[in-house]
């Protein structure tokens, strides 16, 4: 069986865009074995789990944020036993995310240079507008990749833009649509709502996302305000799906202090992660999903809302655009607390318009974004390399 090592800075339990991909797309090739390297972050975790056709590596014996920041070392080193056995031929090496992960595979590249470099590029922050230091090292990582994928178009243009002629296909990240999709009974419904604090009436908006600043959370606290405002006779509840990454706690305390200074502790639910088995549920319940971001790589929350039937509000960044389609699968804004407002209360509004954006994103989402779709173009990469 094809061994295929994966290199990423961050999974399971810690699920993120790129973390998700790799789940999905593994388990739905088992004509492959996939070592999966990564830094280990928590004491807590076991060293190695081992699935049907993947096994989880996690390196680093502090258990410690330090743990990421040395992982491209400490990975490197570790793949060496994996290498070895092949003398470094016939092993492709693919990492998700030009970051610390990408950094060890850039290391087994220079070291065993017979190997054959995936690179995917996921990043949700604008590449040009991080700082030198760091681009410097992800341009070091690109100019050694033999191949790359990249999750939207907006990501291909930069790969291209840092090379020309790199071999770059575009596979997007996908959404598990029978799992989005899926009704809930009644009990489900109002058990969770029950628990959050919501009543029939209440008009809900959802967002899904880790706390940082790329994803706009505190714009979207500013437009609650103000549509409480404009509409007092109308209840809203904001649910907040999700927490800090590691060691980054202090962004949502920030978002904490905002809910206060703005009279909202009454409306905005900090529901905390939550398996994303459960997330459907979560999606049921709102009205619409809005995530203002300052930068998206795609944006994968999107397209799980737009699967559940959930309408979308979003900035034009990044990969958003491929998806969203201004007034057809759902609503634009700008990063004015005022404009998120406004798109808002058009959803809550326009009963006629709010149908047609859920329909018409449920058949792009079907036609475009499922997780076979995306695992099947990954399976003929990688037959292609091989």
């Amino acid at each position: 069986m094809q061994k295929i090592l994966i290199f990423t800075t961050a999974f399971r339990p810690f699920i993120g865009g790129s973390e998700l991909a790799i789940e999905e797309t593994v388990k739905r090739l088992p004509n492959f074995f996939f070592e999966i390297i990564t830094p280990k972050i928590k004491k807590s975790l076991p060293n190695e789990e081992l699935g049907s056709n993947f096994r989880i590596n996690r390196i680093g014996g502090a258990g410690l944020i330090l743990d990421k920041f040395l992982f491209p070392i400490n990975g490197f080193l570790y793949s060496r036993k994996f290498l070895s056995a092949y003398g470094g031929k016939n092993i492709i090496v693919h990492a998700y995310q030009a970051s610390h992960g990408a950094g060890a595979a850039w290391l087994v590249k220079i070291f065993y240079p017979k190997t054959t470099f995936i690179l995917t590029l996921q990043e949700g922050k604008d590449p040009k507008k991080q700082g030198i230091l760091i681009n410097f090292f992800r341009k070091l990582i690109i100019w050694k990749t033999d191949r790359a994928t990249a999750i939207s178009t907006y990501l291909r243009a930069y790969l291209l833009s840092v090379r020309k002629d790199l071999p770059v296909s575009l596979i997007p990240n996908g959404v598990n649509v029978d799992s989005f999709s899926r009704q809930f009974s009644y009990g489900d419904t109002a058990d969770l709502e029950k628990k959050l604090g919501i009543q029939p009436d209440d008009k809900v908006i959802v967002s899904a996302s880790r706390f940082v600043p790329k994803n706009g959370l505190d714009l979207l606290i500013k437009a609650l305000a103000l549509i409480k405002e404009k509409n007092p006779s109308t209840v809203y509840k904001l649910i907040l799906v999700g927490d800090a990454p590691p060691g980054e706690g202090q962004h949502k305390e920030k978002l904490e202090l905002l809910v206060s200074e703005h009279n909202l502790r009454e409306n905005v639910i900090f529901a905390g992660s939550v398996e994303h088995e459960e997330l459907p549920l979560y999606l049921k319940i709102s009205d619409v999903f809005v995530r203002p971001s300052r930068s998206e790589g795609l944006g994968s929350a999107f397209l799980e809302a737009m699967a559940a039937g959930v309408p979308i509000i979003g900035t034009r960044v990044g990969g958003i655009p491929d998806f969203l389609e201004d007034r057809k699968t759902g609503l634009f804004c700008s990063w004015e607390p005022e404009d998120i407002a406004f798109k808002m209360r058009i959803i809550f509004e326009n009963d006629k318009l709010k149908q047609e954006l859920i329909n018409n994103a449920r058949e792009l989402v079907k036609d475009k974004y499922s997780w076979d779709a995306i695992a099947q173009k990954f399976d003929e990469l990688y037959n292609e390399i091989i």
